[in-house]
């Protein structure tokens, strides 16, 4: 009893009057797991104690040291989670340089924004011209013939320029027309091909229609003067009855002729045309008295 009570004061003592010593620890780390599948950061730590080093104290760095390493993978698992957000940061920063929308698909580059527009410009420029051409095209020139009278109709004896004897016409004979412009939005030039006056295949007399403009929704009276003179018929006029050089039979003639009418919707880019054949069938009965035309052509 009194060496064991002599031990355990002995003890005690030892323990007072030592002076406190650190413990050392020495931590190896686990290897971490680089599987893709999960990463386990642990610290080991194994204390080393001086000689001196009493229990009590050993027990309590021993927990602490259990403490702070069961701390440190946290915070190293933190720390990589924090770089992890870095990562998807600067991730998501070049999504936004390579145009990446939100399901990963690539957008337009910057550099083919211009050729974008030129060819959705002109796409747009090409529909909307269409449009105004399709819009345009029923809008059509109305042609209603009025009248034809004859100033002159003569039949004289002669010869062509070869001195070829025959008998020689001379014409002069005005034809009126009218001219409407259906168009809307858009006024239209007007011309024609010559007017020719025949007998059967001989023309008699021609003409030219002057160029004009009519505006849009306008119309006018168009008036053209069909001359012929000193035309040989070689025969041709052989039943024709005249006394004096007129003609005191009626004859049968033929008035053919092309309008054209052209329309500049938008610029030179649109511009419809417009063709309207006109053929009319005239007997020639009187002078200075208008033959009318309503009864006796066809416009195509």
């Amino acid at each position: 009893m009194s060496m064991h009570a002599k031990t355990d004061s002995e003890v005690t003592s030892l323990t007072a009057s030592s002076p406190r010593q650190p413990a050392y620890y020495v931590q190896s780390p686990s290897r971490d797991s680089h599987d893709g599948e999960k990463t386990t950061n642990s610290f080991h730590s194994t204390p080393v104690l001086s000689p001196s080093g009493s229990p009590g104290r050993q027990s309590r760095n021993s927990s602490s040291t259990r403490y702070s390493g069961s701390l440190r993978p946290g915070s190293r698992k933190g720390s990589q989670h924090q770089h992890h957000r870095k990562g998807e940061k600067g991730f998501d920063a070049i999504e936004e340089e390579g145009f990446n929308d939100e399901n990963g698909r690539m957008g337009i580059p910057r550099r083919c924004y211009f050729p974008a527009f030129v060819v959705g410009f002109f796409v747009l420029f090409t529909f909307f011209a269409l449009v105004l051409w399709g819009a345009a095209r029923p809008q059509k020139p109305v042609i209603t013939m009025r009248s034809i009278s004859f100033d002159k109709f003569v039949v004289n004896a002669g010869a062509d320029a070869s001195g070829v004897a025959t008998e020689m016409v001379t014409l002069n004979a005005t034809v009126k027309f009218n001219f409407r412009n259906r168009g809307t939005f858009f006024g239209v030039h007007v011309s024609s091909t010559p007017l020719d006056l025949a007998y059967t295949e001989l023309t008699l007399a021609t003409g030219t229609l002057m160029k004009f403009y009519q505006s849009r929704n306008g119309h006018r009276i168009v008036s053209v003067n069909l001359q012929g003179r000193g035309v040989p018929l070689y025969g041709g006029g052989v039943n024709w009855s005249s006394e004096n050089g007129k003609l005191t039979a009626p004859v049968p003639l033929n008035l053919n002729f092309t309008v054209k009418a052209k329309a500049y919707v938008l610029g030179k880019l649109v511009k419809p045309k417009f063709y309207k054949k006109v053929s009319c069938a005239i007997v020639y009965k009187l002078i200075n008295k208008p033959i009318s035309l309503k009864n006796s052509c066809t416009v195509e």
